[in-house]
């Protein structure tokens, strides 16, 4: 190393010779500051001095001058050296030195290789900083494979996998889901019977009775077969049974009871206005109409509509 330290110093480092300086002009230079009162400060001086004989004097009216400092100094020779060939040379041998002596270990002024691990990165998993999307996309995508890998290499009972969720109520006390489905639905299935209860109770006796003929009705609709023509025994019982306001033979082809309801309750023997559900007044009906008028204004309404029905097909007829 010692021949290193030399050539180094030979070849490379200039030692700047100080300078006379000529005691002829410093000595002119201080007899005539001294005869006009200025003081003429090394490079070294410290700032403001008195300019009266360097005493220092309480009187502030008196005139002071700033030290006089040499603040830059003009380099008077090159420091660039021609390098010859045989120069050259030693530098290359200089390089060979300094690689045995580092055993092929980098250099501490060598740049080093930052690692991913002291990058700052973002919450989606990029890093910070000017990139192109392809690079963002790319390390996103990195991020949540190594999310996922970690979430599936970790333990069932510590991430929760396949575990049952526990719901709790505002006092922190464990709900049992499938017993609260279970009355949820026992409650759903009594609000609706008693709704079911409550349209029954509703309906009259003849309403009833229509309700059970309708479902025997269904029922037997599924042994029928498709097509019923004229000769159909049951379809024309089932017609001769239905009542007719207008009927002229009800009176001696019915086999009902005369004046006796569906429910088997007496019927009022008597002219009564007719109504839209076609029911007849009880036998204890005093003969007197309270209603408001709207039956009889529906029946004037549905008569009307037909009459219109009526006028345009014959008035279409005509004019074909």
């Amino acid at each position: 190393m010692s021949s290193l330290a030399e050539y180094l110093a030979k070849n490379y480092l200039t030692a700047d010779t100080p300078k006379k300086k000529s005691t002829k002009k410093r000595k002119r230079k201080d007899k005539d500051a001294a005869a006009s009162g200025v003081i003429i400060a090394d490079d070294d001086a410290a700032g403001w001095e008195n300019s009266r004989g360097g005493n220092n004097s309480d009187d502030e009216d008196a005139p002071t001058v700033a030290g006089v400092t040499k603040a830059f100094k003009k380099a008077t020779t090159s420091n660039w050296k021609t390098i010859s060939a045989d120069d050259a040379e030693a530098a290359a041998a200089a390089d060979a030195i300094i690689a045995a002596n580092t055993d092929g270990n980098p250099v501490d002024d060598a740049p080093t290789i930052a690692d991913d691990s002291s990058v700052i990165k973002m919450s989606s998993g990029a890093h910070a900083g000017l990139q192109t999307a392809e690079q963002v996309a790319a390390q996103i995508a990195k991020a949540q494979a190594e999310e996922r890998r970690r979430f599936e290499a970790a333990d069932p009972a510590e991430s929760g996998k396949g575990q049952e969720t526990i719901y709790r109520d505002a006092s922190g006390r464990i709900i049992n889901i499938a017993m609260q489905r279970a009355e949820a639905r026992k409650k759903m299935q009594e609000e609706e019977d008693k709704k079911r209860k409550e349209i029954e109770l509703r309906k009259g006796d003849v309403q009833k009775l229509q309700s059970a003929e309708r479902a025997k009705q269904l029922e037997d609709a599924k042994y029928m077969t498709l097509a019923r023509y004229a000769d159909d025994k049951g379809l024309n019982e089932e017609l001769k049974e239905q009542e007719r306001w207008n009927d002229p033979a009800a009176a001696f082809l019915t086999k009902k009871k005369a004046g006796v309801s569906k429910t088997g309750q007496p019927l009022y023997q008597g002219a009564a206005p007719p109504n839209r559900f076609g029911i007849r007044p009880g036998h204890k009906w005093d003969g007197v109409d309270r209603g408001n008028g709207f039956e009889a204004k529906w029946f004037q309404a549905q008569n009307k509509k037909r009459e219109r029905q009526t006028m345009a097909y014959t008035s279409q007829m005509d004019l074909d």
